[in-house]
């Protein structure tokens, strides 16, 4: 799986507004109800909010990756957020996030969800990945670095 499988650029935002937690999941999903995938944008946002509950999906190095399962979506969808001032998120390293990749997908797609997850994570892992995508000045910018990066 490739990661823009998942992104399209109308789902990446490489400047975004949010400066909570909350309110950056709600204008992720924003975004992603612009896309016409979403059937229910509340119904998402509850869902990611209570996987937050569980335990922070701030996996450290200024990256978080929020995500869900429900119905209110009908395939595996993802929106990339960039915050250029960083976003207290309740890493496990305590550190900002800068970038925010969320994953939401229906129900009956959990073995394709984790797959997508752990793709997610191993390549957001590369520093110097991370650091072109912060740097980044355009959405172009930002899908041509994932592109050279995911290749496996």
């Amino acid at each position: 799986m490739k990661i823009m499988e998942l992104l399209s650029p109308e789902s990446i935002i490489a400047d975004l507004k949010a400066s909570d937690k909350k309110s950056a999941i709600v204008e992720l999903v924003d975004v992603l109800k612009n896309t016409g995938k979403v059937k229910k944008s509340d119904e998402i946002i509850e869902v990611v909010l209570e996987r937050e509950k569980l335990g922070s999906t701030g996996i450290g190095q200024g990256v978080a990756i929020p995500h869900g399962k429900t119905d209110a979506i009908s395939e595996q969808s993802g929106v990339l957020g960039i915050s250029k001032k960083g976003i207290e998120f309740n890493s496990l390293d305590g550190e900002l996030v800068n970038i925010i990749f969320l994953l939401v997908g229906p129900v009956e797609v959990a073995g394709q969800h984790l797959k997508a997850l752990s793709r997610i994570s191993r390549l957001f892992k590369d520093k110097f990945l991370r650091q072109a995508i912060k740097e980044a000045a355009s959405v172009e910018e930002i899908i041509k670095i994932i592109q050279q990066e995911d290749v496996y």
